[in-house]
């Protein structure tokens, strides 16, 4: 059996964040869910863990934005769990599973840009209170008077 590239050099990132192989911890059980007996008999499903708070693969600041964007997917430990069993293969799931890591951690280091606040011009505030005062004027014309 052949080393694939991933299980020696680890799982890319993005061209500067690179996870070491040694790093990531796989385990594979049997899937769950409704199948023939090969389902209940191999176990294809995996789940690979990888602790965002001691990886060497990030810089402090790097593991800051991390740590802050992901918080809601990490446990108590700061590890990131990611569960497949898409196919019936457990290499493939494996795959699957480093690529969803990968994505995971490439959008949870992407800095986002902050939010400029605006105030709307002086000629749509004047088109809206017009709006607002045309309106009521259509509606104070629909009311009963009383003087019939």
């Amino acid at each position: 059996m052949s080393l694939s590239d991933s299980d020696v050099h680890g799982v890319r990132v993005s061209a500067t964040v690179t996870i070491p192989a040694g790093e990531i911890e796989f385990r594979a059980s049997r899937s769950g869910g409704p199948g023939g007996q090969h389902v209940n008999t191999s176990s294809t499903r995996v789940e690979l863990t990888w602790n965002a708070v001691r990886s060497t693969a990030l810089t402090g600041e790097q593991r800051a934005l991390l740590l802050a964007t992901l918080h809601a997917k990490l446990d108590t430990d700061g590890s990131l769990r990611v569960v497949v069993s898409d196919t019936r293969s457990q290499q493939q799931n494996r795959a699957i599973a480093e690529e969803r890591l990968a994505a995971l951690v490439h959008h949870g280091l992407l800095v986002r840009k902050a939010r400029k606040k605006t105030k709307p011009g002086r000629a749509a505030v004047e088109r809206r209170i017009a709006s607002k005062k045309k309106q009521g004027a259509k509606k104070k014309t629909r009311r009963f008077s009383g003087d019939e």
